[in-house]
């Protein structure tokens, strides 16, 4: 029987809880004695915004509460609404106060909400006409207006465990035309949906479906996997999961951990990265944490991210894998790193000095006259390449010492040979 046939509403629309007592997950938040549980209990509803991964529960919280406080709920859609709908919400809300009721105005993904737009909610959350609920996938702090974020507690919710999501495919399970499911299966969905309970119920719904029209009684792994395909994928590339996943990447490489590199670096291959954006980081991972220690690394960053670009996906994939484990082994520094930006701070603070006479070029008769070029000591002609004691800074200028080799791989040998240096310049030391 086709699952759909039985209602034009949704499964996760059907399933969504209609009782506090029946939400699962978020006991951080709504198990007893927590926040948002006790602001449900104060029967005196205040603003917020609610923060987390999508499918976690930010609506079916805001509805609840509206449910709680016998409040008009009035949804806003930030992504379709605009200054339109929300002087519409502001109409019904002064109309449902001339009633005497409460309105609660929830705007789904408020993050895309411009700064005037969020704005225009101020006047209206600080006289009290209604109260603002905000849902966010992107971090609050950057996203949302400070004087909006000042108004509104902020709450946190996390993905959904394993054992919630098993829950709520049994609920799901015990709807009317819902195929058996072997475990594996089902395991292999919870994967998939990582946390996110409306992605796992849209799925069970689209296998239902599929299941139906294919006759299947019982959905196994094998058909799920031929069913879903490409669609297997974890997170959204653009949202804030994407840019975790990519610290953790770095961080692995940073750390030496050959492994944990792997690990996210098929992450996000998994997820659906590009793998040219990975090259990419991959090249700067080689000039950032590893540097002058091991100039090879660089080579092959940018090696691997050619044979990426002769071979593509999937073959060209194993070249990145490659340049990911020898960037996590290669021995580490960044102390170029650290000089460059340290340089960079030092000239924007500094003023502009004149290039000393002797390192000035000298095309011309002129500038010769001008003593452009005078006293500078060709290297090359020089004892060993070097002309001991020549000054390479400007006038005056102490040496800034941006530069610090550390003790591991190739700069132990530039350490030496600098160290050596100094000592031809500074004999009597």
């Amino acid at each position: 029987m086709n699952a759909v046939s039985l209602s034009h509403q949704p499964l996760a629309e059907r399933l969504r809880p209609k009782h506090l007592s029946e939400v699962i997950g978020q006991q951080h938040l709504l198990g007893e004695g927590m926040a948002l549980r006790l602001a449900f209990e104060s029967g005196q509803p205040h603003s917020c915004i609610l923060w987390g991964p999508p499918g976690t529960g930010k609506t079916t919280i805001a509805r609840l509460m509206a449910n709680a406080f016998d409040a008009q709920f009035i949804t806003i859609s930030a992504v379709l609404g605009g200054v339109k709908e929300i002087r519409e919400a502001v109409e019904q809300a002064q109309i449902a106060l001339g009633q005497g009721r409460r309105t609660i105005v929830f705007v789904d993904e408020v993050h895309r909400f411009n700064k005037s737009q969020q704005d225009a909610f101020l006047p209206h959350v600080e006289s009290g006409l209604f109260t603002f609920i905000g849902a966010t996938t992107e971090n609050p702090s950057f996203e949302v207006n400070s004087a909006l974020l000042s108004r509104a507690a902020v709450y946190v919710l996390q993905p959904l465990g394993e054992e919630d999501l098993r829950q709520i495919v049994n609920r799901a399970l015990a709807e009317h035309g819902q195929p058996a499911i072997e475990s594996v299966a089902i395991d292999r969905l919870i994967a998939y949906a990582d946390g996110d309970a409306r992605r796992l119920l849209n799925t069970l719904e689209t296998l239902a479906v599929a299941a139906s029209q294919e006759k299947v009684t019982r959905i196994t792994d094998v058909w799920l996997l031929k069913v879903l395909g490409e669609r297997m994928r974890r997170y959204d590339k653009g949202g804030e999961q994407f840019y975790d996943t990519i610290s953790a990447l770095h961080k692995s490489v940073r750390g030496s951990d050959p492994d944990a590199a792997l690990y996210w670096f098929v992450r996000m291959l998994d997820g659906g990265a590009d793998p040219r954006y990975m090259a990419r980081r991959l090249i700067r991972m080689a000039s950032e944490d590893i540097g002058l220690a091991d100039p090879r690394a660089l080579r092959l960053a940018l090696d691997a991210a050619d044979v990426y670009e002769r071979l593509g996906s999937p073959e060209g994939e194993l070249a990145l894998a490659e340049c990911v484990v020898y960037l996590a082994v290669a021995a580490k520094s960044n102390a170029v790193y650290k000089a460059f930006n340290e340089a960079r701070a030092f000239v924007k603070k500094d003023g502009t000095r004149p290039v000393p006479m002797h390192l000035r070029n000298a095309p011309t008769k002129l500038m010769k006259a001008l003593d452009y070029g005078k006293g500078y000591r060709y290297a090359h002609d020089e004892e060993g390449g070097f002309a001991a004691g020549e000054r390479y800074l400007p006038d005056g200028m102490a040496s800034p010492g941006f530069y610090r080799p550390v003790e591991r791989g190739l700069e132990i040998r530039i350490a030496e040979k600098l160290r050596h240096l100094k000592n031809l310049n500074n004999p009597d030391n």
